[in-house]
């Protein structure tokens, strides 16, 4: 049994295509029109507005209105089981909607459309449909008795939408709230992905196993993260665009609202990995790094270790120049390089969410480094927690399916600046302590452990049991991707199953689940483009 069938009525130009059209972009409904049954019905009828209103009307006086009715029960039953949702365009008689209502029941809902006849006649002429011969005046259209009373119909329709005192999203809108629609986009479709620790977790090569699965790619933050994919030819580093973008290179790519952005790097990157103006999106309200930024975080280098590039500057004129005209801020949508890009994330995050896509939202850097929740001043420019990467993308909550947070087995954090710190750590340990434990060559270790957009070197400590517990409850993830497994012990690279990781590492994966109250579903044993054992039950 079908869903629903939107039956829309109004004069000619009232808007009725544009509305149907629009339920088929955003909503999957498919397209039915009354002109297209009429051909099938009278093959001979010439391809002229006059001659299609004098064969609908014989029709309605030889049916008594039923011709419609039939015309659209016949296309459903042609249709796919899945296909759940028609709009028909459009009716034009009252006996036409009562055989309609008479065939369908109450999964007809009526949209009427009206707009003043000066304005419909505006409209007219400056249309440039082609697939009927058109009439020289909107007075010749008129001409029709049948169309002259179109109007009367918005006495027995659902709802009336007068399209001249709304825009084409607020009629489409305000038709698919009647149909229920937009309650059903509601579902959760909206994985998210954040560090635990003090970032570097590996989120990146396990954003891109994860992200095939996905039909949309969004990342948050700036170029101040670097996340490493290991591919069959080698590591990439993405530091603006999803870390999915080549493991998956048809889903669509989306820079939120809260992103920060240096354009000649993301430009570069964009080249780098093919990324074209149909696939990637930046929202107009992303901010723009410029060189006064990056100049002015050099003390912070110093500092506090940070890396410098301009992301904090950045972020903090976005609060202070509010004072400026808005086409005088640094504002992504001003700047002619990314025009092509433009889009507003929030309408390409709703026609996901309408069309029933998977969205994965991959936020920067670790929870221990919020602005609001780490310890600072050792700290990054943004809130890194799951509330604060779905800010900055504007997605609610309630979009939420899935919650993956990923953690090493040692957290790291970047080496202190000469006279400075980076921020303390619990129990810090060293390199060589690591080599011994897992049998891992201290040379490999070395070369591995550098950040991925300074190339400085990493501290690293124990793994801390209150930090993990704290992530989790400002988290509450659903799952936890446990990375850099081999460092437990090298044995485990040759694990494609938790049964065959080592003793100890089982007991530490269980006592992870414990603290977090979450499942371990990912694991990563080894850098390589397959080296994850997925125990996952979604």
């Amino acid at each position: 049994m079908n869903d629903w069938i939107v039956v829309i009525s109004g004069n000619v130009c009232a808007g009725k295509t544009t509305l149907a059209e629009g339920l088929v972009t955003r909503f999957s409904v498919k397209h039915v029109t009354t002109s297209q049954c009429i051909r099938e019905l009278r093959p001979k009828v010439p391809r002229d507005r006059r001659e299609l209103q004098k064969a609908g009307a014989a029709l309605d006086r030889e049916t008594k209105g039923r011709w419609v009715a039939n015309a659209l029960a016949q296309r459903i039953d042609n249709e796919p089981r899945h296909q759940s949702l028609f709009a028909l365009d459009c009716v034009r008689t009252a006996e036409q909607v009562s055989a309609l209502r008479r065939q369908f029941g109450q999964r007809i809902v009526h949209v009427h459309l009206t707009a003043d006849r000066d304005e419909l006649s505006r409209r007219y002429l400056a249309r440039t449909r082609t697939d009927i011969d058109e009439l020289v005046s909107y007075e010749g259209v008129l001409a029709d008795p049948v169309e002259r009373a179109v109007p009367t119909l918005g006495a027995i329709a659902d709802v009336i939408i007068d399209t001249q005192r709304c825009t084409e999203r607020d009629v489409l809108l305000r038709a698919a709230s009647h149909i229920g629609l937009l309650g059903r986009q509601y579902k959760r479709s909206v994985d998210v992905l954040v560090g635990g620790q003090y970032g570097s977790e590996g989120k990146g090569q396990v954003a891109a196993y994860l992200s095939p699965e996905y039909d949309m790619l969004v990342r948050v933050g700036g170029p101040n993260a670097g996340h490493k994919v290991w591919t069959e030819t080698g590591p990439i580093t993405f530091h603006h665009l999803p870390s999915g973008t080549t493991s998956n290179p048809v889903a669509r790519i989306v820079l939120g609202a809260g992103a920060v952005v240096r354009t000649e790097a993301l430009l570069k990157e964009i080249r780098q990995f093919k990324v074209d103006s149909e696939r990637l999106s930046i929202d107009p309200q992303a901010f723009v790094i410029s060189d006064a930024d990056i100049e002015t975080e050099r003390n912070l280098r110093k500092a506090i270790g940070s890396t410098g590039q301009g992301v904090g500057a950045a972020s903090a004129r976005r609060i202070t120049e509010r004072s400026l005209a808005r086409d005088s801020c640094a504002l992504a949508a001003n700047d002619p390089q990314l025009k092509q890009f433009i889009k507003p994330a929030g309408e390409l995050l709703e026609d996901a969410y309408a069309n029933g896509h998977r969205v994965m939202l991959e936020g920067t850097q670790g929870t221990a480094l919020s602005l609001y929740h780490g310890d600072y001043p050792y700290v990054t420019s943004r809130e890194t927690s799951v509330a604060g990467c779905l800010a900055d993308a504007g997605i609610s909550p309630a979009r939420v399916r899935r919650i993956v947070m990923v953690c090493r087995t040692y957290p790291i954090r970047v080496q202190s600046p000469h006279g400075g710190t980076s921020g303390e750590m619990s129990r810090e340990i060293s390199w060589e302590e690591i080599a011994r434990r897992s049998r891992i060559s201290l040379k490999e270790i070395r070369q591995t452990e550098k950040t991925s957009t300074t190339n400085r070197p990493r501290r690293v400590g124990e793994f801390d049991w209150s930090l993990l517990r704290s992530s989790a409850s400002l988290n509450a993830p659903t799952d936890i991707a446990l990375t850099f497994v081999d460092y437990l012990n090298i044995s485990n690279r040759d694990a494609y199953r938790i049964d065959q990781l080592d003793n100890v590492t089982q007991q530490f994966v269980e006592e992870v689940e414990r603290v977090a109250m979450a499942p371990v579903s990912l694991l990563s044993v080894r850098f390589h483009a397959r080296a994850i054992i997925d125990r996952r039950r979604w």
